[in-house]
């Protein structure tokens, strides 16, 4: 299945766009935790976190657009833009809208890895995956629930049910997605801790955002390697300009 898209060149260019951003931001944080700014626009790094991270993800989904990959899959990734300008924001109504929104994008994911993903036919192995996500699933939120806001504790747990979904649902789309689920679990994890108050990594931002963007990233070209997938001596035999390459 294949979607029309400006081309392999206008994708390229978004990539290299996409790899700049994403430094700037990644160093911009470094930056702030070195020097111990606080959040907000005070420095030159805080300006730069600030312009930067809402501009990632529909960078990442133009480039999707670019490659011919499905508009779902660009939905996904501007919901997660709603996500991380809410987070951004700062304010518990807006942490909520901000879940939410990566919520609905986790939702699209679903479809996805339900449209173009394929299951594992050994029933076995799809059932030790499914105990695996579900042991992480309750060990996590068993963990986090005594230190989570008492107003937080039931959003986050269902939020984490729908993460743990999405990234067991990546399994279907090969390896790559698969890679980006457990990064998104790990990165979002990393927020929930700082949330509880545990004791966090030096520059916890920086650690929290590197997972975040490999995790879209992988995501992304997981599905756009499954869409592109032939399906049977068929369509292996229709040479088509699909969504082959690397985002």
């Amino acid at each position: 299945m294949t979607f029309p898209g400006p081309g392999p060149r206008t994708a390229r260019i978004l990539a290299g766009a996409l790899g700049v951003l994403a430094v700037v931001h990644l160093a911009a944080l470094l930056t702030r935790a070195a020097t111990g700014s606080a959040d907000g626009l005070g420095t030159a790094a805080d300006l730069a976190v600030h312009v930067t991270k809402p501009a990632l993800m529909p960078v990442l989904a133009a480039c999707v657009l670019a490659r011919g990959g499905p508009p779902l899959l660009a939905g996904a990734l501007l919901f997660g833009c709603g996500g991380d300008t809410f987070l951004q924001i700062g304010g518990d109504t807006l942490f909520l809208l901000g879940m939410g929104s990566f919520a609905a994008g986790h939702v699209c994911y679903l479809l996805l890895f339900a449209r173009h993903g394929a299951a594992d036919t050994r029933r076995g192995r799809t059932a030790a995956a499914a105990a695996a996500y579900a042991a992480l699933l309750t060990g996590t939120v068993a963990l986090l629930w005594p230190d989570l806001p008492p107003e937080l504790r039931i959003p986050v747990a269902g939020y984490s049910l729908l993460l743990t979904a999405m990234a067991f649902g990546a399994l279907r789309a090969g390896p790559w997605a698969a890679l980006g689920g457990l990064l998104f679990l790990l990165s979002d994890t990393l927020i929930a801790t700082g949330i509880a108050e545990w004791p966090q990594l030096p520059g916890p931002q920086f650690w929290i955002m590197l997972t975040y963007i490999a995790a879209q990233c992988a995501l992304a070209f997981g599905v756009l390697r499954t869409v592109a997938a032939p399906r049977g001596p068929r369509a292996a035999a229709q040479p088509t300009r699909t969504a082959d390459s690397a985002v």
